[in-house]
């Protein structure tokens, strides 16, 4: 996948309902300052910053460091370390569902954000550390 270079800004103005809009811009403001990287669109995901990923099947492409997509049932918050490495600290996060490397918000306002805050450094920081033998990554941008 690439950046699509659509506006960020029409993207989250797109969002519903109420509460994705709201949810969006406060994680927009939150990956910015993590990553100090700007957001852009990936389609219907804003990311930040880029990394290049290869598995050893060979398969290989290119993400977000950090990213979310604001669906309309909830946010999906990506974590390229999957949400396994964060089972601990997703007891303590508030309500959410999880799939194998997405993290399903409903509410913002619901969560601990300093919590989610950890999660997502320490995801970024595991991704500028190259990944693992299951998934080698390379910060590209």
């Amino acid at each position: 996948m690439k950046p699509t270079g659509d506006d960020v800004a029409g993207l989250i103005a797109r969002s519903s309902p109420a509460a994705r809009r709201r949810d969006a811009e406060t994680l927009t403001a939150m990956m910015q300052e993590i990553t100090g990287r700007p957001p852009q669109t990936w389609g219907t995901i804003i990311g930040f910053g880029t990394c290049h990923y290869r598995y050893p099947t060979g398969t290989e492409g290119d993400s977000g460091l950090l990213g979310f997509a604001p669906r309309k049932s909830a946010t999906t918050i990506y974590l390229l370390d999957g949400v396994d490495a964060h089972a601990d600290a997703l007891e303590k996060l508030g309500p959410h569902t999880a799939g194998a490397g997405c993290l399903y918000i409903k509410d913002l306002e619901q969560v601990d954000l300093d919590v989610l805050r950890g999660i997502l450094e320490r995801s970024l920081s595991w991704v500028e550390a190259g990944g693992t033998d299951q998934i080698q990554l390379t910060v590209t941008g």
